[in-house]
């Protein structure tokens, strides 16, 4: 079987790291436990760019045993846990991952992917999908259809749709209720404070956290953030309604270029770029603290911050110290890359078991869709968004009311009134 890792000798460890994250993902395990039998996914391959952690471990592997074959490669050059990769290659799974890939090494390892020929692609971030519709165009005319993780690929996919240069129906699966309220939120926002005091072991206590960006993640960012004893949480905005959003739930907001002169962590969350640049370096406190949690590493601009510098070490993994010509000092973390995956291990397993339970029924639904979907960025149908809330709740033990059928009736009617 094709494959390339970093060592397969690895493969007793990351399959126990599988086996935990099982345990907490309850949903795909029943989804599996439906499927596993009738193997709707037969004859299917399916290409994935994701993040290859414990986590994804669990979804490709419900694919596997629903009857698709499987390709991976990982959707960031530092994010793969290489014990994982070693035990998805032992159960079966092609996977071109490890972690440390130069840029070179991680375009390599997705054009393996697409060159597998899938019937179906999932992706985070955009970047498998935009090399079919740039190097193998004629391949992507031919896919059933996609997926979509993360905000930055459902960006780039609809500019793509915009242009009328989308090749097939990709389903948003960023945009399905059960994946941003719960991943983008609550995963984004415990799993990057997690990866900064992992990589760093500071006290947040008393601290003045910026954050950039207040959608999904910025949102749970700056909910953990003043959770953890923040003494200021200050969020920087473009958007008008989120700042007002920011505001009304009690933060402080302000543009970058002041809050830069008063942050102690400055954590970028906007899936934009050089959203901190010079004149945002050269106003900071020495010592501050710079992570992002935005998907590609171009929030925090490091060209700027490059020219600012006359030394530069690292100092702790994942933490490199800049000594800029003003004789202070900034430290950036995990290469300005995901810093919850880098220095980290991503988000928990219970909030990515819904996500994953989405991609699941994405890849399923395009299959039983073949040729009926329009090519467009489509969202998950509602009735398997709610699916994937009722096996959770069912799986917490978590029982809810359901509508009589007078309910029913006044919510169908255009009669009743005062």
């Amino acid at each position: 079987m094709d494959f390339k890792i970093k060592d397969l000798t690895l493969a007793e460890q990351g399959e126990l790291k599988i086996k935990w994250a099982e345990i907490n993902m309850p949903v795909l395990t029943l989804l599996r436990d439906m499927f596993s039998e009738s193997k709707p996914l037969t004859g299917i391959r399916v290409g994935a760019v994701l993040h290859v952690t414990k986590e994804t471990a669990v979804l490709v592997s419900v694919l596997l045993s629903t009857g698709a074959e499987v390709f991976l490669a990982a959707s960031n050059p530092l994010s793969t846990q290489d014990d994982v990769a070693a035990a998805l290659v032992k159960r079966g799974i092609h996977v071109y991952a490890w972690k440390g890939q130069s840029r070179d090494e991680y375009y390599w390892c997705i054009r393996q992917v697409a060159e597998s020929k899938p019937h179906v692609v999932i992706d985070d971030g955009g970047d498998l999908h935009t090399l079919l519709h740039e190097e193998y165009v004629s391949l992507a005319e031919s896919i059933y259809g996609g997926t979509e993780e993360t905000t930055t690929g459902v960006n780039r996919l609809r500019v793509l749709e915009a242009k009328n240069l989308l090749k097939y129906p990709v389903i948003a699966v960023n945009d399905s209720y059960t994946k941003y309220l719960f991943d983008n939120r609550y995963g984004t926002g415990q799993s990057t404070i997690d990866g900064v005091l992992r990589a760093t072991n500071i006290l947040l206590a008393g601290k003045v956290v910026v954050v950039a960006g207040y959608g999904w993640v910025g949102r749970g960012i700056a909910m953990r953030a003043r959770g953890m004893g923040a003494r200021r949480v200050i969020v920087t905005e473009v958007n008008p309604i989120r700042a007002l959003e920011a505001l009304y739930d009690g933060f402080e907001v302000m543009p970058m270029i002041r809050a830069s002169e008063v942050g102690d962590v400055f954590i970028t969350a906007t899936g934009n770029i050089a959203v901190i640049r010079k004149e945002h370096f050269e106003r900071m406190k020495n010592g501050a603290l710079l992570a992002n949690a935005g998907h590609f590493n171009v929030e925090i601009w490091i060209p700027d911050l490059e020219e600012l510098t006359v030394e530069k070490r690292e100092i702790l993994p994942y933490v490199t110290e800049y000594k800029l010509r003003n004789g202070r000092r900034l430290y950036l973390l995990a290469e300005g890359r995901l810093v919850n995956l880098v220095a980290a291990e991503g988000h928990p397993s219970e909030v990515m078991d819904m996500s994953f339970a989405n991609q699941f029924l994405a890849v399923k639904y395009i299959i039983e869709n073949k040729g009926r979907l329009p090519v467009r960025v489509l969202r998950i149908p509602l009735e398997l968004d709610e699916m994937v809330a009722r096996l959770k709740l069912k799986a917490m033990n978590i029982e809810i009311d359901t509508l009589t059928t007078q309910q029913q009736e006044y919510l169908q009617s255009w009669k009743y009134g005062t």
